[in-house]
């Protein structure tokens, strides 16, 4: 911006300048860059060429600005220690138990699955978008959340093997009176964005 306003200010004092040729005293010192001295720009033929440069100048792109934040790993917290966090068994679709794991208070299922390589997709990565990460929670379990959101459940209505204690597992937030919850995956998932599924469980 500074550069263009110079150059403004100097084609201005250019135009409204005489044309006569400087006195002899300044016509004699030696230039060594004859394109860019006063006397040159002084002279009607060089006008042309000051007015481009300043033009080109004024429409140079301004540098971009990169933003250096620091990226986030998928996940929750870690893992807690063993004994200390929530803990919550996994079900196949069949009934069959696949392994037992812990979380921490605030985690949700979607990050117990990012910690233990659970088989549940989050296509959307929890901005429910999508049915990817659809569950079925044990009752006792079901009935100490909230009712789910307006969002939730028209993601949910797109889910595959819907049943009564369905959530998406994004929206299961551990708490202490979870401890011991129980959910089971369903036999597929239906992934609206591909027009597609996962095999099943």
């Amino acid at each position: 911006m500074k550069a263009t306003q110079a150059c403004r200010a100097a084609s201005k004092q250019l135009a409204s300048s005489s044309t006569a040729l400087p006195s002899a005293q300044t016509a004699s010192r030696p230039s060594p860059r004859p394109l860019l001295s006063w006397q040159s720009l002084s002279s009607p033929s060089m006008r042309p060429l000051f007015a481009s440069h300043c033009l080109a100048r004024a429409t140079l792109p301004a540098q971009r600005q990169f933003s250096q934040s620091v990226p986030h790993a998928h996940g929750g917290k870690g893992r807690p220690a063993p004994g200390t966090g929530v803990k919550v068994t996994v079900k196949s679709s069949k009934g069959e138990e696949i392994k037992t794991v812990e979380g921490n208070v605030g985690d949700d299922i979607v990050d117990l699955a990012w910690e233990y390589d659970l088989d549940v997709e989050a296509a959307c990565e929890k901005s429910v978008a999508c049915s990817t990460c659809h569950v079925i929670l044990s009752p006792e379990h079901y009935d100490m959340l909230e009712e789910p959101t307006d969002e939730e459940n028209d993601m949910l209505d797109l889910a595959f093997g819907l049943k009564e204690t369905s959530r998406l597992g994004c929206q299961v937030k551990l708490t202490k009176e979870l401890d011991g919850m129980t959910i089971t995956l369903p036999a597929a998932t239906r992934n609206m964005s591909v027009d597609g599924h996962k095999s099943s469980h």
